[in-house]
């Protein structure tokens, strides 16, 4: 049974820092691009941040670009996000996602996801 498990989310002023990270179990973790997305309330779900199979590739959002910085343990089978200069506007619910390498050559913020996490909340006061 595969699990996706977000955590690290929490209530953080502007201008702090949060590190999140993402376990995953029951997949071959190698095998899989991984994205983070985050979903503002009332807003549509957004691709922030991704990163290839084996590391040796990300991209990122412009929204988040220089700010945050996304990393993987394919050993520990674990996805990190540390996002650094917090604003307001990054105020939202994080989602990690697995990508199969076999759907997508390299990483991407769109097309089909196999695998999803419930999610961890980020809030970022003034």
């Amino acid at each position: 049974q595969v699990q996706v498990v977000e955590s690290g989310g929490g209530l953080v002023q502007a201008g702090g820092s949060l590190r999140l990270s993402c376990t995953t179990s029951g997949l071959t973790f190698g095998d899989y691009h991984m994205d983070w997305f985050r979903q503002a309330p009332g807003k549509e779900r957004e691709g922030i941040s991704c990163i290839n199979y084996n590391g040796a590739g990300t991209y990122s959002a412009d929204s988040v670009k220089g700010r945050f910085t996304i990393s993987r343990d394919n050993a520990k089978s674990t996805l990190y996000l540390q996002m650094n200069y917090l604003k307001p506007e990054d105020t939202g619910m994080y989602y990690c996602a697995a990508q199969a390498r076999s759907d997508q050559h390299v990483c991407s913020l769109g097309g089909s996801f196999r695998y999803w996490g419930q999610g961890t909340q980020v809030t970022v006061s003034r």
